[in-house]
């Protein structure tokens, strides 16, 4: 691991129209971590990911985007893939009307070495076995837990040196979420980089090394995830986790309420 980051995001301003996206975004991720990036809906968390895959037609407005060293911001999302960044979007995206085997294979056009991309299938389920059962399913007909597994499967065959990781736990079951999540941390141990967006703070932070909280196209909080777990605030507003003061406050509330 490098002490120079592998993606670094500097001042960056993103507009839907005349609309603030992000406000002066900056933000640092480091070789072999997994950072995730917390806050509520429209917060613009999936912005920041589609700004940094060049999804949001000239956009950043104003900042710039630097992957390994090299500044990304205003290059097409197919060099930018090219680059080594994957992207596994909010709400999955598999291609419904092809077989588990070709969404797979799908992820892998950018490679130079198609046969031993197709070898590499074997890592792919070694991850998820339930895809090799899959294979000549159509995507379409998948759970949606499965389709998430295809979706990470697709993004990691093309051998990213970093993957862009939203809203993975959408829409699952508690047990499907713990099962992704755990696969997710493995994936980094294995040397592939991180960022994750995600509404489940809890689940996000017992996995990551750093994280940011973001509100309103700011970040508001930054620190190592250990920190941030303990944080009173982020226990109370992200985490479900009501203060001891707010709990009184709470109980005081409710006996005045009882007695009107």
């Amino acid at each position: 691991m490098t002490d120079q980051p592998i993606l670094e995001l500097k001042n960056v301003e993103t507009y839907y129209d005349l609309i603030y996206a992000l406000r002066g975004v900056s933000l640092s991720v480091m070789p072999g971590t997994l950072t995730c990036i917390l806050g509520n809906n429209g917060a613009g968390k999936s912005t920041i990911l589609k700004t940094v895959m060049g999804l949001i037609e000239d956009q950043p407005e104003k900042g710039s985007i630097h992957f390994l060293g090299t500044r990304i911001d205003g290059k097409d999302t197919e060099d930018i893939v090219r680059m080594g960044i994957s992207y596994v979007p909010e709400g999955r995206e598999v291609f419904e009307e092809l077989t588990v085997r070709e969404n797979l294979l799908m992820g892998a056009y950018t490679r130079k070495d198609q046969q031993q991309a197709k070898k590499d299938m074997e890592y792919i389920y070694g991850h998820f076995p339930i895809l090799r059962q899959r294979e000549k399913q159509w995507a379409g007909t998948l759970s949606g837990g499965e389709q998430q597994m295809l979706a990470i499967g697709r993004a990691l065959i093309s051998r990213p040196k970093l993957m862009l990781l939203d809203e993975p736990s959408l829409g699952l079951s508690p047990l499907l979420v713990r099962e992704i999540f755990k696969i997710i941390k493995e994936i980094v141990n294995e040397g592939v980089t991180i960022l994750l967006v995600e509404q489940n703070a809890k689940m996000a932070l017992n996995i990551s090394d750093f994280g940011y909280i973001l509100e309103n196209g700011r970040f508001v909080l930054k620190g190592p995830a250990s920190a941030l777990k303990e944080d009173k605030d982020v226990q109370e507003f992200y985490m479900g986790v009501r203060s001891e003061e707010s709990v009184k406050g709470y109980q005081r509330w409710k006996r005045k309420k009882r007695w009107r």
